[in-house]
């Protein structure tokens, strides 16, 4: 079986070629760690002789690593060698800043068997766990061969996912089969994981982690500094839009009532001088200098979107105003900004929807937007409210990551017997 999907591999990577080739050209991602990519891991991160029980912790992207912050120090502090796989440079570049100092970590990849075969054997885990979903036939296949129990915790199945994976019917019930344990964030997604294969007796419904990263506190470490390079005035009020993506900056720009401060933050690199062009002016983290707008300032850097969050009055989260499906909204709210979001979160709407009703967030359409953020800013006592009322929300949903931790120690007791 593996090598009839090695097969359509690779019939699917040369017919999308072109495709694949300009865009990763054109956004520089061409200069990625290929051989990573095909299953090469460096030699301080193959396994030794050392007794520790090792997990291979896999985390996509910048989403996911931020979601495994509490996990990973549990596991450590637990007695656990975690080793953290990501597939994006972002998700790479994050996890090396979080967690590099403690652990190795290691690019996730591609699903060709003799990629994942030289890849399992360099790390040989006794457990691999998988964050919110990323099943991929070889390797679940090839950890089933060397009888390594696979989990997916905070799973996550979306209705998109679920009909991508209809699509190839057969060959993923027998691959969803082959995991150990689901642990799902809700019913509706258990309930998707179950039409793909996976066993009952296999399926829990625990919860999700992102509420668990929600730090509820006050102030963050580098946020003063953070205002003071950029040359924010702290004498007049600053919206954060962060985790944008192209289409929201113009909107945000132009939601924003005169005498107000704009500190934007897309979510990936390749959208930085997109964001720069929407913000004529404007000064950019990554050069130091300021620009001839006083108003526009774009963080066009990775890993301090807790400390823009920070500054902020109001917060807007990204991604919600176009077709991308969302981005985690608890960060903001988690630290006391009133937080207003669009009607796009397909990949957040069990989150937002708690917190909507909990009246801890504004979600909005585009065209309500600049009246809300005016309100928002003209109201003070709004704000704090808003915030109270999101504080307890998250405070009411926190509580996973601990239930993660036992199962994860509970399948590593038993995987060493």
């Amino acid at each position: 079986m593996r090598w009839l999907v090695d097969g359509v591999y690779l019939v699917v990577v040369l017919l999308t070629m072109p495709i694949w080739l300009f865009r990763m050209i054109r956004t520089g991602k061409i200069r990625t760690d290929w051989p990573a990519r095909f299953g090469r891991v460096g030699d301080t991160a193959r396994r030794g002789d050392s007794q520790r029980p090792r997990v291979l912790l896999h985390a996509v992207s910048v989403g996911e690593v931020n979601a495994i912050r509490g996990l990973v120090a549990t596991l450590d502090a637990r007695g656990i060698d975690v080793v953290i796989a990501t597939t994006t440079d972002t998700g790479t570049q994050r996890a090396r800043s979080l967690f590099q100092q403690r652990h190795h970590v290691v690019r996730f990849p591609f699903d060709f068997s003799w990629m994942i075969s030289r890849f399992l054997g360099r790390l040989r885990p006794d457990l691999v766990v998988l964050v919110e979903l990323e099943v991929w036939p070889n390797f679940l296949g090839a950890c089933n061969r060397g009888s390594i129990p696979v989990l997916v915790i905070n799973g996550r199945l979306t209705a998109r996912s679920r009909r991508r994976y209809g699509i190839i019917g057969p060959l993923v019930h027998g691959t969803f089969r082959k995991l150990a344990w689901v642990g799902a964030q809700d019913e509706q997604y258990a309930g998707r994981f179950r039409e793909l294969g996976v066993r009952p007796d296999r399926l829990e419904i625990v919860g999700n982690m992102k509420w668990d990263n929600a730090r509820c506190a006050e102030g963050v470490d580098g946020s003063a500094s953070l205002r003071s390079e950029l040359g924010i005035d702290p004498d007049r009020p600053l919206v954060v839009a962060g985790s944008t993506a192209p289409g929201e900056h113009e909107l945000v720009r132009d939601a924003l009532p005169p005498g107000c401060q704009l500190l934007c933050v897309p979510r990936k690199p390749e959208w930085f001088d997109e964001a720069a062009a929407a913000l004529p002016g404007c000064t950019r983290r990554s050069t130091g200098q300021r620009g001839s707008s006083a108003d526009y300032f774009l963080l066009d850097t990775i890993g301090e979107l807790s400390q823009a969050y920070d500054l902020a009055d109001v917060a807007i989260v990204g991604r919600s105003f176009i077709d991308l499906h969302g981005s985690d909204v608890t960060e903001p709210i988690g630290l006391g900004v009133a937080t207003v979001v669009g009607p796009q979160v397909e990949d957040f709407r069990l989150m937002v929807d708690a917190l909507v009703a909990g009246g801890g967030l504004r979600q909005v359409t585009r065209e309500a937007l600049s009246s809300v953020v005016s309100e928002l800013l003209g109201d003070e006592q709004l704000r704090q409210e808003m915030a109270r009322r999101g504080r307890a929300v998250i405070l009411q949903q926190q509580g996973a990551t601990t239930a993660y931790a036992d199962r994860i120690m509970s399948m590593v007791e038993s995987a060493s017997q």
